[in-house]
């Protein structure tokens, strides 16, 4: 049996196994993002629900359940440093393991969001809404449409994808505005609802949050698909 020079004969066999594990790895890591993903958009839907209906139960669940998205956030990251370290991918695969790490991140944070507006909700409990909620479901559903096509185009690597979705940032940005506007008013004109009116300004700028880490994740799909990086949706959290 002859070698070569670049190694022993059952070192050239073994190689396209290992770059197929690794494969089969870079998928399950992927996977794993998706699910933490899921997590998150069930988590922040379910946020606003809860305040919506003022169901205080659901409300603690979503704090106590952020734990699990904490630590899914961890394994994923344990997982993408130990390929890192084992098996040294070049080029666009080192660049989706490093997306991934900071996707991740976004996601966790916006699980945090999540929490946080149900903890707007304990703080409001069971007084009455000062309005019926109609804007801010409104724009969960558009910072959960942002995520889920921010993750799709990751998943596929889509450039065009990943830009179009930062468009949608400015229709929630224009609704955060008008939410804030418009309890504003509320407050200068009636100053015993404050109180609730600000809470409520806490919850769109959470939901206003979510979608701009969404376009983080579209950074981080143009990185990994060109080697780039390209600001495309400036922050605008202080």
């Amino acid at each position: 049996m002859t070698t070569s020079p670049g190694g022993s004969a059952r070192q050239q066999h073994d190689f396209p196994v290992i770059r197929k594990g690794f494969a089969h790895e870079l998928q399950g890591l992927q996977d794993d993002m998706l699910e933490l993903g899921s997590m998150v958009e069930k988590a922040v839907s379910k946020s606003v629900d809860a305040l919506k209906r003022q169901d205080l139960e659901s409300s603690r669940r979503i704090i106590d359940d952020d734990r699990f998205i904490n630590n899914k956030r961890y394994e994923i990251e344990e997982k993408c440093l130990r390929l890192l370290a084992t098996q040294q991918p070049m080029a666009r695969d080192l660049r989706i393991i490093v997306a991934v790490l900071h996707i991740t991140v976004d996601l966790e944070r916006q699980g945090d969001h999540a929490a946080g507006i149900a903890k707007i909700a304990l703080r409001i409990g069971v007084e009455p809404l000062i309005k019926p909620l109609v804007d801010i479901p409104r724009m969960a559903v558009l910072a959960l449409d942002m995520l889920h096509r921010s993750l799709d185009a990751f998943i596929k690597l889509d450039v065009a994808a990943a830009k179009a979705v930062v468009g949608a940032d400015d229709e929630v940005d224009n609704l955060h505005n008008q939410i804030y506007r418009e309890l504003l008013t509320y407050m200068l004109q009636d100053p015993r609802t404050i109180n609730q009116a600000t809470y409520l300004t806490w919850v769109a700028h959470n939901l206003e949050r979510i979608a701009d880490r969404s376009t983080n994740i579209c950074e981080r799909t143009i990185f990994a698909a060109t080697g780039k990086m390209e600001e495309i949706g400036a922050s605008k959290y202080f």
